[in-house]
């Protein structure tokens, strides 16, 4: 061989190493390009486009990790021959690879909404919640406890354990949705981080599993643990006025001073609900922020729109032949459902609105009912009627999650 052809085989064997050492930088910067493209705020994602950007976050470490070392490698291989042109730009593609493999290991939502790994709580003289500010409140055995909403508007999830019960307190502020759902699976107590959005609706991600949960339902959509449902936790969004009467002795989620100034503001229903939303909800007729109360009982589902729950102060209806009763708080703004008491008969009380504490007075008694669903006087005293699944969501969720539901139109 002349020394023409061993200078072009050297060259042709160092623009391969080259080649070879930047597809590996390449697929080491998709392991956290692909992910953040898709796993993002204020764009649709369909169900298979979700599904692979999960999955090259879920092989992102080790995947990167061995570009990484890889890219390195063949670097070290091509130096001997390749000119200073070729070592900067190789030099170039080790630091792209490292970075995309350090980078993996990054949850990025979670550095935009800082995690409340050790939540504290005192009693509701103690925190600085004004009024008529929503809280999220929770009662297991005789503890009670209230998550203000503009604390979890930012920390998004707060595992907690209340009563003896591990739980997660979950709230989504682009959909307007808390919910409270069981850490128990198969007897094993799981533990949540936030892990992006889909079409509107937080991701939660378990550490014990790494299957991802779709924040509104409470299913995994992804991981080993797909398909299957945490139970949720029976939770009221409730002013904190109206909680403090309730629970004089509950505790409430003190805020993480050190994320304290990010916190929503005061009017951020206003702000979100001038978002973008990527659910087309043009065939419903139903604008996508239109602020609803998703019911369901019996299997079935069903949404109220919020103004008209608050103008009618108790609706009684049907949801899957079960009878259900709405009723506003003596707050005027809190919401509560109940599944309405049959009757020797075969029918169910019948309800008008009260005043004040009594919220309700069934018409076959006369007996007053509170906004816990139990009758404090009359004929009926000490009945109560089961308190049912109902929270807040805005419209393009509730649809996108209950395809097909009904809604209540008066």
């Amino acid at each position: 061989m002349t020394q023409v052809q061993e200078f072009r085989a050297v060259k042709v064997g160092t623009g391969r190493l080259f080649a070879l050492a930047l597809v590996g930088a390449a697929v080491s910067v998709a392991c956290v390009a692909i992910p953040m493209f898709v796993i993002r705020p204020f764009r649709p994602q369909g169900a298979g486009e979700l599904s692979f950007a999960l999955a090259v976050r879920h092989a992102g470490p080790w995947l990167s990790g061995l570009c990484a070392a890889a890219v390195l490698l063949l670097v070290i291989r091509l130096w001997r021959s390749a000119g200073v042109g070729l070592r900067v730009l190789s030099v170039g593609l080790v630091v792209f690879a490292a970075a995309g493999a350090a980078l993996t290991h990054v949850n990025i939502f979670e550095k935009m909404f800082h995690p409340y790994d050790s939540p504290a709580f005192a009693a509701a003289d103690e925190v600085k919640v004004d009024a008529d500010d929503k809280v999220l409140a929770v009662v297991v055995g005789k503890e009670a406890r209230a998550y203000p909403i503009r604390t979890m508007g930012y920390h998004h999830i707060v595992n907690d354990t209340v009563g003896g019960a591990p739980i997660a307190v979950s709230y989504c502020t682009l959909c307007h949705t808390g919910l409270v759902w069981s850490r128990v699976m198969d007897g094993k107590t799981l533990h949540f981080r936030l892990a992006g959005i889909n079409n509107g609706n937080a991701l939660l991600r378990d550490e014990e599993t790494s299957s991802i949960w779709q924040q509104s339902t409470g299913e995994a959509i992804y991981g080993p643990m797909k398909g299957r449902q945490l139970e949720m936790v029976p939770s009221s969004e409730l002013t904190f006025a109206l909680w403090r009467k309730e629970q004089p002795q509950g505790l409430v989620l003190k805020p993480d001073a050190r994320y304290e100034a990010l916190y929503d503001p005061k009017d951020w229903e206003r702000h979100v609900a001038a978002t973008r939303t990527v659910v087309d909800t043009t065939k419903s007729g139903i604008a996508p922020h239109e602020l609803m109360i998703g019911v369901t009982a019996a299997g079935g589902s069903k949404a109220y729109p919020i103004e008209s729950v608050l103008a009618a102060k108790v609706i009684q209806d049907r949801i899957e032949g079960a009878p259900v009763v709405l009723v506003v708080g003596p707050d005027g703004v809190s919401i509560r459902a109940f599944a309405n008491m049959r009757l020797a008969d075969g029918g169910v009380l019948t309800f008008a609105g009260g005043q004040g504490e009594t919220v309700m007075r069934d018409a076959q008694t006369g007996s007053p009912w509170n906004f816990q669903g139990c009758a404090v006087g009359g004929p009926m005293v000490g009945q109560c009627l089961k308190q049912i699944d109902a929270h807040k969501d805005y419209w393009f969720d509730w649809m996108n999650h209950h395809p097909g539901a009904a809604v209540y139109k008066g």
